[in-house]
């Protein structure tokens, strides 16, 4: 024989149910994207040696509107390689022109004193010195996937090497640089890793371009 439920586990049943609804109207707090950048760098202080080449002017570097941003991309290149994708929920600390052209400056500068465009101006009114300018175009920085499992860092840029005159810039050299790294991982952190890497390989790629400059 059944029998009814007691006043008082009525009232334990609807306060459950009351804490229940309460906890599936609540919504989720949103998450925060992840903010990744190059790593530190160099840890150790250092100084131009003596005798290094001549002082080089980095300019900014130029990208298109999908590249100046914050986002951190991909591509699936055995899917749809013509579709720039971002990562929902990792993004860039800065944008990466200013990220790569801070990478750059480290890398060249350990080779001659790298100067920004109004440390050149100054130079130029104080010595009469005209560095060199150096321009970078970022084509491509992305994450691309060649499987669903194997995936590299990708940088294109083209580098310009430009002569400082009274009459103004003149060209002197200039080179396409591609640069292929290994992501350790298919997430956003092996991507940030891969892109690092071919960052910085493409530094040194330039650095002995320029070194081969007269």
């Amino acid at each position: 024989m059944n029998q009814r439920p007691t006043f008082r586990a009525l009232l334990a049943m609807l306060a459950a149910s009351t804490v229940l609804l309460a906890g599936c109207a609540t919504p989720d707090k949103p998450t925060r994207a992840v903010l990744y950048d190059f790593g530190p760098g160099t840890t150790t202080p250092a100084t131009t040696p003596a005798g290094s080449a001549l002082p080089l002017v980095l300019g900014d570097i130029d990208a298109s509107s999908a590249l100046d941003g914050t986002s951190l991309n991909y591509r699936l290149g055995y899917a749809d390689s013509n579709q720039l994708r971002p990562y929902a929920q990792a993004r860039w600390s800065a944008p990466p022109p200013q990220l790569i052209r801070q990478r750059l400056r480290e890398i060249l500068g350990r080779d001659r004193p790298v100067l920004d465009l109004g440390e050149s101006a100054a130079l130029a009114r104080e010595g009469g010195m005209m560095p060199r300018v150096l321009r970078i175009e970022l084509e491509e920085f992305s994450h691309l996937f060649q499987s669903q499992t194997a995936s590299v860092g990708l940088v294109r840029m083209r580098a310009t090497l430009l002569e400082n005159t009274p009459a103004g810039e003149k060209l002197l050299s200039q080179r396409r640089v591609i640069v292929n790294a290994p992501a350790p991982s298919a997430d956003a952190a092996g991507g940030v890793r891969a892109m690092s890497d071919a960052v910085n390989s493409a530094g040194a790629e330039i650095a002995q371009w320029l070194a081969q400059q007269r």
